[in-house]
């Protein structure tokens, strides 16, 4: 079991989620230093379709990221919505390139 982080993340990239994961497993396309070197507000624009992923072979299914994410993006992967649910191979596929 791991966590997942859905494309709701997409544009706002808070970075909390960040912060409180024990095993440094969620990464993305920008380097963490360049992500909050623009202001929260800004980083739509700067970075548009830009979200953090969660390294499923890494993740252990603490949920901490979970309770720090203010988009409501992060879930079980057993939890994640109907909607959302392609999220989890896209999430999966960041970290086999």
């Amino acid at each position: 079991m791991t966590y997942v982080i859905t494309q709701k993340c997409v544009g706002t990239c808070d970075s909390a989620c960040v912060d409180v994961c024990p095993c440094d497993c969620i990464l993305g396309p920008v380097a963490l230093g360049d992500l909050r070197a623009v202001p929260a507000r800004e980083r739509g624009q700067r970075f548009p379709g830009l979200q953090l992923f969660i390294d499923p072979d890494e993740c252990v299914d603490c949920g901490a990221c979970a309770a720090e994410c203010p988009a409501d993006a992060i879930y079980r992967d057993d939890d994640v919505p109907a909607a959302y649910r392609d999220d989890i191979a896209r999430n999966a596929a960041f970290f086999t390139r």
